[in-house]
């Protein structure tokens, strides 16, 4: 006897009406990029016609060197189209270990290298490959909002370091010994910082390592994306290169995003430990596969070929970060720190909290703040909450100085309006 048919199911055998998808856990414990979310949104008001300066993403508004894009332009047309090794073409993974030696001074080889697509699945599948639940992973607050939330979808605890603007918004050791418990399997260290451009000296750096050293259970991420965008002679240093007995758990990441202007080319890269590189192409396999073919070949001419343009657009971005730090630093109830590094400015706005909007609605949050300045100035920025540290936002100056001005004297008429 044939069984008749379910009338209530359609022919592709899913259920008529209304479809209940039941999500993963791991995908309820974490919210959507906030940073990504406001860059959305600045993109959508502006296709429906809005004049919005959009400040809020991380990304250099150069264009990427030329050498670049013709070594990726040959690498097509000699045929560089197909899959490669998961983690990367060993051309490249030689460029990597030069490039570390030459200006890190880290001796590695091409099995601690790994490469993925972007620097953000190279933390991601050394967070998938290391972390599971009952772990805690130690993150300075402020912090790139990515920290946190692939520590939890690895199933995770972010443990938080408050790094507020009276420690110049950078971890101490001993809030660092305080916060490592047995649970603990990961350090992270970003310098210079997203969000906050402050950078660590060689001597803070070995202050950590000395904290960390005798916890063996815990190993270290030093997230080293905006090591060559620096300013005012300050001089950038790497766990790796200042604590060499402790490069059995040390990975350090790095990528041609930043410096190089590639930030959608996607290809970011780590020194690590070669059990750890292992475990983490095992997981590449079955996620992405290898980074970009094309990309990859692109990379080799970045990290091979000339670097005067970083000089070029150092320059530029010094000229920028002079004119935010003036003109924000003017406003009454801002202030902001310098940063020594990347291409943001984190300010504190403790003393615009309390104040209110002409339309007598009351700024009580960061997050009151950054939507005022959307609604009544036209700009996105990113209120300091959403990277563990308020009433503070972040304003990225990679972008043109016309644009930039503009911007500002657009924050400076919504602060003038606060009363």
């Amino acid at each position: 006897m044939t069984d008749a048919p379910d009338k209530s199911a359609s022919s592709s055998g899913a259920p008529s009406g209304d479809l209940a998808i039941s999500f993963a856990d791991r995908v309820n414990r974490i919210a959507p990029s906030p940073t990504v979310a406001i860059s959305s949104l600045a993109l959508d008001l502006r296709a429906a016609g809005r004049d919005v300066i959009g400040l809020a993403t991380g990304e250099p508004d150069f264009d990427t060197p030329p050498h670049v894009t013709e070594a990726a332009i040959r690498a097509i047309h000699d045929g560089h189209t197909k899959y490669t090794q998961v983690d990367g073409i060993p051309e490249l993974k030689a460029a990597i270990v030069a490039k570390f030696a030459r200006e890190n001074g880290i001796t590695v080889t091409p099995e601690n290298i790994s490469i993925g697509t972007g620097g953000k699945q190279v933390l991601f599948n050394a967070l998938m490959a290391t972390v599971q639940a009952g772990d805690e992973v130690v993150i300075p607050a402020p912090y790139w909002v990515s920290f946190a939330g692939i520590v939890e979808v690895a199933g995770g605890t972010p443990v938080y370091v408050q790094a507020g603007f009276a420690d110049g918004l950078k971890m101490t050791p001993d809030r660092l010994a305080a916060a490592i418990t047995p649970r603990t399997r990961w350090v992270i260290v970003n310098s210079p910082s997203n969000p906050t451009g402050m950078g660590y000296s060689a001597d803070e750096l070995r202050a950590l390592a000395d904290v960390i050293r005798p916890h063996r259970q815990v190993m270290v991420l030093s997230d080293d994306l905006y090591e060559h965008l620096v300013y005012d002679g300050f001089e950038f240093s790497t766990l790796a290169a200042l604590a060499p007995d402790m490069a059995d758990r040390i990975m350090t990441l790095n990528g041609v995003s930043k410096s190089y202007c590639m930030t959608g080319w996607r290809i970011g890269f780590a020194a690590a430990p070669a059990p750890l590189v292992k475990a983490m192409a095992k997981l590449q396999s079955q996620s992405t596969s290898c980074p970009n073919s094309i990309a990859q070949h692109a990379a080799i001419a970045a990290l091979d070929g000339p670097t005067d343009f970083i000089a070029r657009n150092n320059a530029a971005f010094a000229r920028r970060r002079a004119r935010v730090l003036a003109a924000l630093n003017a406003m009454e109830g801002v202030t902001c720190p310098a940063p020594d590094g990347a291409f943001y400015a984190f300010a504190d706005i403790s003393g615009l909290i309390g104040k209110a909007r002409p339309d007598g609605r009351v700024i009580e949050t960061d997050s009151d703040f950054a939507a005022a300045l959307l609604e009544l100035g036209d700009v996105a920025i990113v209120p300091g909450v959403a990277f563990g540290l308020s009433p503070a936002f972040r304003l990225s100056f990679a972008a043109a100085d016309d644009t930039l001005d503009t911007a500002l004297t657009r924050i400076a008429s919504v602060v003038e309006t606060l009363r």
